[in-house]
């Protein structure tokens, strides 16, 4: 018998992957009847070597992922989805995606893209994707750009 999934969570961080990753979670959100978190992390870690650092870059911050959010979960609603919310946190985005946030709001499907951190970041800190597929409590479905997944193919 299939699972059915009542509580499905989407990271957004504005890449191809993330977007791909909305779709398919809003298909599954509205197959399943399921509550659909959209959720966007701002990574703290970016503000720390910015030595210029004021508030007004915060709130700017947080002012153009609050429209971001809103215009996704706008998106959700057009497409069917009956229950959706959006959340936006601050810190480590490891944590929070993979268990911090799915703790909190009974998280059982997180769809994430693949995506993210540049090479050299990736092999120094890790990248966010592979961290939340190794360590997460929930079934985790990675979806990948049409580009880049048939690159990887051939």
């Amino acid at each position: 018998m299939l699972s059915q999934y009542k509580n499905i969570q989407v990271s957004i961080d504005g890449s191809k992957e993330a977007d791909l990753a909305f779709s398919k979670a809003v298909a599954i959100a509205k197959r399943n009847h399921a509550t659909l978190e959209i959720l966007h992390v701002i990574d703290t870690r970016s503000f720390q070597n910015v030595s210029s650092f004021d508030s007004a870059m915060v709130e700017q911050v947080s002012k153009d992922a609050e429209k971001r959010m809103k215009d996704y979960q706008a998106r959700a609603n057009k497409a069917g989805v009956t229950d959706s919310h959006y959340s936006i946190e601050f810190g480590s985005p490891k944590t929070i995606i993979g268990h911090d946030f799915p703790k909190k709001h009974n998280i059982d499907l997180i769809v994430v893209g693949a995506t993210g951190l540049n090479a050299v970041e990736r092999l120094l800190i890790g990248s966010v994707t592979e961290y939340v597929t190794r360590t997460a409590k929930c079934d985790v479905l990675v979806c990948r750009a049409k580009e880049i997944a048939n690159a990887l193919e051939g």
